[in-house]
């Protein structure tokens, strides 16, 4: 396996391998979500509202693919303000089957499914008012109201149980794990200003823009260490070579590329031109693979003899490679 050196999203390894436990993920949506099973301390939780805070006050994209209603359900819940009152409303602190769609498809669509049936839900579906989850391999049922084990969902109230299921799923399951997130993050994001950003806008400071990688403007940015091209006009193609195999690439190839050099696959949320890619030469042309040093941004290549040899060497380096980064 080819070795990446980075120390991005959240510069601490130890905090990394803690999140594998205090999130869960959706391979169908591809977002994460707290979970409610795990065994994480609340401390941990308060220090990734801070690490997510600090991600906005200091510009840096971080890779946590937290659902969009996360963040509604972020802003819904921030600290009421004291000073000067602006006209800005904060979101709604419901939750929908439609926030349950984003991160789990699958089982919303059986929930809408259980909505549209025509016929008797009782004998069909033979639900009642309990929800069934898995704690490490050990079944549990977890009534979603008083008698919920003896109450059978009926024509009449699926759509209250539905309500209540994703309630508790996205609210009620996950309350010991978010609150402290929430203290966290407003620890840091705190006050009037907070207030004027809209849900949507605080995922694209934190996670960045997923539109489309403009190479040219990239490149145009970049910057360059140890290359010597006036003593050595090759170096002058090798840098070009890079660029054209990043240009030519396809789009999830691009975005692949970025995420090995960047630690992310999406742009700042200030677009291209922010985003300093620096390219740095490792020395004359060798077997070797090209290396990245996210928390830089940085991409060391050597002085490949050949555009095919730097291309192989860089996708391989790119699919073979292993970061940091949450799942």
């Amino acid at each position: 396996m080819v070795r990446r050196i980075s120390t991005a999203h959240f510069h601490d390894i130890q905090i990394l391998k803690a999140l594998a436990g205090m999130f869960v993920y959706d391979e169908d949506s591809r977002y994460c979500y707290f979970n409610p099973h795990t065994y994480e301390t609340s401390d941990q939780y308060f220090l990734v509202g801070v690490v997510l805070g600090l991600a906005i006050y200091n510009s840096t994209i971080l890779d946590v693919a937290l659902p969009p209603f996360a963040f509604r359900k972020l802003l819904a819940s921030a600290p009421t303000y004291t000073g000067p009152s602006i006209s800005l409303s904060r979101p709604s602190a419901t939750h929908t089957l439609s926030d349950l769609a984003e991160f789990r498809p699958a089982l919303a669509s059986g929930l809408q499914k259980l909505l549209d049936y025509d016929g008797d839900v009782e004998d069909t579906f033979c639900r009642d008012f309990v929800i069934e989850s898995d704690r490490y391999g050990q079944p549990m049922q977890v009534p979603l109201c008083p008698d919920g084990e003896g109450r059978a969902v009926t024509n009449n109230n699926r759509g209250e149980f539905v309500e209540l299921y994703v309630r508790y799923l996205l609210d009620t399951s996950v309350s010991r794990q978010f609150e402290p997130f929430k203290r966290g993050f407003f620890s840091v994001c705190g006050g009037n200003a907070l207030s004027l950003f809209r849900p949507e806008e605080i995922e694209l400071l934190i996670r960045g823009s997923d539109e489309g990688l403009d190479v040219a403007t990239l490149q145009a940015v970049a910057i360059y260490d140890g290359w010597k091209e006036k003593d050595r006009p090759e170096d002058g193609a090798v840098i070009a070579w890079f660029w054209e195999i990043f240009a030519e690439a396809t789009v999830r190839e691009q975005r692949a590329l970025l995420s090995f050099i960047t630690g992310s696959d999406r742009l700042p949320a200030m677009g291209a031109t922010s985003l300093i890619i620096k390219v740095s030469c490792l020395g004359d042309d060798t077997r070797r693979f090209p290396l990245a040093r996210t928390c830089f941004n940085m991409i060391g290549l050597y002085r490949y003899r050949t555009k095919q040899t730097m291309r192989s060497r860089i996708w391989t380096a790119v699919t073979e490679s292993e970061g940091f980064g949450l799942k």
